[in-house]
């Protein structure tokens, strides 16, 4: 049975100075069994709503009077689903997913990683592959818990032996790709206490993990050697991080600014 969560994502924005206009855009509406959400900005300004590429929702504004600050505040409340145990591979890959059997710079690895992840391949189903991938990524690589954004490229992090979910994400990615896999990076949130009381608010995380393909999509979360279960809200999906930042934008006036972010998760009953 899956959970019933409330998810409130809040960015909030500080320029250096004030800032003439700014540009943005924000992937931060859950994906699936959405009861209901909505994204409010400060300065108050009309928000529009589209799916891009990879079928993420996504909320685009632009401030066009001066301001020295912008918060964001998606607040989402969305049914989530237990694990989905893998069932038979299918024989031959689709070639329509091609894009996502590519190598990205945030997935990259080098020769000798490859060779490492085609071997994981040899005499396994590809369920079997992407558990040992999973595995081997899980037992070299450190997970930093409570440490957000892309730290490293792939190969840097299975050099550094440490990386934020992030990292590990895009490493899982980039060996299940060498392997033959498609692979697509996810983004989203983690309620990160089980035993959590319903109507308990809780400092939850924005979460990343994995998606391979073998006749359907599953997940693997890398930093927990698990398939995803109901803790987790899918939020975004893509290449890897670069397609799916929670906030992106440009602005006109001064170079610097800070970014305070906090996601606070509420499991309010079992769907």
């Amino acid at each position: 049975m899956g959970w019933r969560l409330q998810v409130s994502h809040v960015t909030r924005v500080e320029y250096d100075g004030e800032a003439r206009s700014s540009y943005n855009e924000v992937r931060m509406t859950p994906a699936h069994n959405v009861l209901s959400s909505r994204v409010t900005v400060t300065p108050s300004v009309p928000v529009f709503t589209y799916p891009d590429y990879w079928g993420t929702t996504v909320t685009s504004f632009d401030v066009m009077e001066p301001h020295s600050s912008l918060t964001v505040e998606a607040v989402s409340r969305v049914e989530t689903s237990a694990p989905r145990r893998p069932r038979r591979a299918a024989a031959e890959p689709d070639p329509s997913l091609e894009e996502l059997r590519r190598r990205t710079p945030l997935t990259a690895v080098g020769p000798e990683l490859e060779e490492l992840a085609r071997a994981q391949a040899r005499g396994r189903d590809p369920h079997e592959t992407a558990g040992a991938i999973c595995e081997l990524v899980a037992a070299r690589v450190a997970y930093l818990p409570g440490r957000a954004g892309v730290r490293a490229s792939a190969q840097e992090a299975w050099d550094l032996g440490e990386g934020a979910c992030q990292d590990l994400a895009h490493l899982t990615a980039g060996l299940l790709r060498a392997a033959g896999l498609p692979a697509r990076y996810v983004s989203g949130y983690l309620h990160p206490r089980p035993g959590a009381e319903v109507g308990e608010p809780v400092d939850g995380q924005s979460h990343a993990w994995v998606e391979y393909w073998a006749g359907e999509w599953l997940p693997l979360d890398p930093t927990d050697r698990t398939y995803v279960p109901e803790a987790h809200v899918v939020v975004a999906r893509g290449r890897d991080h670069s397609d799916v930042p929670p906030l992106k934008g440009v602005h006109q006036g001064p170079a610097g600014s800070r970014q305070e972010i906090t996601v606070t998760v509420t499991r309010l009953a079992p769907a």
